[in-house]
């Protein structure tokens, strides 16, 4: 079955940098569309960064554009999500997601990103 698992969260100080993870399982990298979401604390769900993976084209919320940076390791199954210059505003729970065609949305569980002021 579908299965994403997150990691690279945690704690850094304004202007710091995290690579988050996504180890992909039970489909093929290729024929996925791969998200990263943010959720903060009392907010929605909110796109940061898409890939489709077979082209490689990418599209980021205007929030992030210039400092994170979603990529794939095809041989690994495993999308990326490079965070520079993280803001305090970047604080929130980051998932993990997986659009297949003819099949639907997955998720991970996310993983916590705090960034200090």
């Amino acid at each position: 079955q579908v299965q994403l698992v997150e990691s690279g969260g945690g704690l850094v100080q304004s202007g710091g940098s995290l690579r988050l993870s996504c180890a992909a399982s039970g489909f093929t990298l290729s024929r996925a569309i791969m998200s990263w979401f943010s959720q903060a604390p009392g907010k929605e769900r909110e796109l940061v960064a898409t890939m489709a993976i077979s082209s490689g084209i990418t599209t980021y919320a205007n929030r992030v554009k210039g400092r994170f940076t979603i990529s794939r390791d095809n041989a690994k199954n495993t999308v990326y999500l490079q965070m520079d210059g993280l803001i305090p505003e970047d604080t929130a729970v980051y998932y993990c997601s997986a659009n297949l065609l003819g099949t639907g949305r997955y998720w991970g569980q996310g993983t916590q990103v705090t960034v200090s002021s």
